[in-house]
């Protein structure tokens, strides 16, 4: 939409039609808060020589105990190669468990150990900690409105895989 896109329109019309530098400053917003997001975690990781993709897979087995390379090769869309070796790390180090499956012996199922969980625990608690204070600060529907702005950016296929967490958990 144009720069003077929203002019003319009024009460909710306006909040429909966003400038192009409307949408540039809630882009910078975005990379901004996804700094402070990751900064305490990132932190905790590079403690144990570590980084994001270590704390993705860390976070997916944690939230699906005995989910299948294969699944966290789709929720991650890494290639095979790249998540093997921090998955290779993260066994190695003794925080995933790979199992092999019951029912088809050439799956892997994942599972994080007690120090895999113990570190989940640290890097989800700054987490939520971060998101917590910036909840608080902005209000419910101020939450509300936010979810639905990052579940619409969603992918549809990333979609149905967030979806699937949402529903294995009481919210």
């Amino acid at each position: 939409m144009a720069e003077g896109g929203a002019r003319g329109l009024s009460g909710d019309e306006s909040r429909l039609f966003l400038t192009d530098e409307q949408l540039r400053k809630g882009i910078e917003a975005m990379f901004f808060a996804y700094r402070g997001f990751t900064a305490d975690p990132d932190r905790i990781l590079a403690q144990k020589g570590y980084g994001r993709a270590h704390h993705r897979a860390i976070h997916f087995i944690h939230r699906s105990p005995g989910t299948t390379v294969s699944n966290l090769l789709s929720i991650l869309g890494v290639t095979k190669q790249s998540l093997n070796r921090v998955l290779r790390t993260l066994i190695e180090d003794g925080l995933v468990e790979s199992r092999i499956g019951t029912r088809d012996r050439r799956e892997r199922h994942l599972y994080l150990t007690e120090a895999g969980r113990e570190l989940e625990q640290q890097l989800s608690t700054a987490q939520r900690s971060r998101m917590r204070a910036a909840y608080r600060a902005a209000g419910p529907e101020a939450v509300a409105g936010f979810r639905k702005v990052l579940e619409a950016m969603m992918d549809p296929a990333l979609r149905s895989h967030y979806n699937a967490l949402r529903e294995s958990t009481d919210e």
